[in-house]
């Protein structure tokens, strides 16, 4: 008697219904994840050109340019105007609100990726910062990047 191996369609039916509900649960996570993860490294580079912006001033006692006066811009300090610098560009960068002693610095995110629609990231010159799901906000002494 010769006995027959191998899954029947009912058995491979069975595993690919599993594995399409392991997969309706698991995508939804793991792109938050990826959105969270990608925030967080924006928020890293905000405190880096943050750094680089206090660094200006130290050398140079304001963040005006000593050339002409205009206030000190992304370019300035050698920093791409959308982050990542390559590869496909998550988030547009601003420094506003630039006088001798204050700054700004906003990330946005682009259009038409993951983090279309996960707000604003804000950062200034006092180390205030601020991040809403969805929006827009002003830093100040009792906003964080927690988004609460």
């Amino acid at each position: 008697m010769v006995k027959e191996q191998g899954f029947s369609l009912v058995e491979l039916l069975i595993v690919v219904a599993i594995l399409g509900i392991i997969a309706r649960i698991a995508y939804p996570i793991y792109t938050d994840y990826l959105i969270k993860a990608n925030r967080i490294d924006m928020q890293s580079e905000m405190v880096r050109i943050g750094g680089l912006l206090q660094k200006y001033r130290t050398l140079n006692s304001t963040f005006l340019k000593k050339e002409d006066g205009n206030p000190v811009d992304l370019t300035t300090l050698g920093i791409a105007e959308q982050y990542p610098s390559s590869g496909k560009q998550l988030y547009r960068l601003a420094l506003t609100d630039v006088s001798a002693g204050t700054w700004t610095l906003t990330a946005t995110p682009v259009a038409n990726t993951n983090q279309t629609g996960n707000g604003s990231i804000v950062f200034n010159n006092q180390g205030q910062k601020c991040w809403t799901k969805g929006s827009t906000c002003t830093p100040s002494a009792s906003t964080n990047w927690d988004g609460r």
